[in-house]
């Protein structure tokens, strides 16, 4: 009979939609107008192809394969789709989900929606964008230069990963609730929509558990509804798809309970 494994940490949360369990103390920069998301010109495809393909890639598969002992299941779904598309993911690791999407994805380029964070440390900072990274706008005009690079990028065959749950919470075996907000954007394009499920299974040694990826989809929004009710369909459709994943995690390695109210 197998030993049961208890989980080695314990995090208690008072809202899981805006709860941030991340290590990681980054000062965000302002994302305004003169944030430049298009950096398409010679030397920026240049450094693309260095950060992305010769450094990012390699080293992403190893520290996958190596810290999480990391696979991907069912990734014949995306067999097939020509052009773009989005993809939703859980968000569960610091690193790794930097990289899964275009470890699961390859080889088509992916870009990832990400927090101003991601574009604001001292040295990484300055690659991210390189790798792909769209920080989220913090202005009018910084919205509309955003919306544009996600157009411009779904239009040449690029993945958009989003992760709508905004809020890293490592090693989380559940789905936290989130708001059809990014659905926004495949009701736009009527772009088709994958899943990406990332759950946590035991090893035979060692504590933490391994990484296992769980790609589903096609889903397509709804022409015959309203955009809003469209948005709202792909979210509970992504949603349900996560959760019924996720249920397949054999292993809890960070227990999330909610924090106790104060009388």
């Amino acid at each position: 009979m197998q030993e049961k494994r208890l989980p080695v940490k314990t995090e208690y949360y008072t809202d899981e939609t805006a709860d941030e369990f991340s290590s990681a103390v980054i000062i965000p920069k302002k994302i305004d107008g003169d944030y430049r998301y298009i950096r398409d010109g010679f030397f920026g495809r240049l450094a693309r192809f260095i950060c992305y393909r010769l450094l990012a890639t390699p080293l992403a598969w190893l520290y996958c394969k190596c810290k999480l002992k990391w696979k991907v299941k069912n990734r014949q779904v995306l067999k097939g789709v020509k052009g773009g598309y989005f993809l939703f993911a859980n968000h569960t690791q610091e690193t790794a989900d930097a990289f899964i999407p275009s470890l699961a994805c390859m080889p088509k380029k992916v870009s990832i929606i990400v927090h101003a964070n991601n574009v604001s440390m001292p040295v990484m900072g300055k690659i991210t964008p390189y790798m792909g990274a769209l920080p989220l706008p913090d202005t009018l005009q910084a919205a509309k230069n955003f919306k544009a690079a996600i157009a411009l990028r779904y239009g040449q065959g690029h993945c958009i990963a989003i992760y709508p749950e905004a809020h890293i919470w490592p090693y989380y075996i559940g789905i936290r609730n989130f708001s059809a907000k990014s659905f926004r954007y495949p009701v736009e394009y009527n772009a088709p929509c994958f899943v990406m499920t990332t759950t946590y299974q035991k090893r035979r040694r060692g504590i933490k558990p391994k990484a296992v990826t769980y790609l589903d989809g096609p889903f397509y929004p709804d022409r015959d509804l309203p955009a809003k009710e469209q948005a709202q369909r792909l979210r509970d459709r992504v949603y349900e798809t996560m959760r019924s994943r996720a249920a397949l995690s054999s292993c809890e390695y960070i227990a999330y309970r909610p924090k106790e109210k104060e009388e």
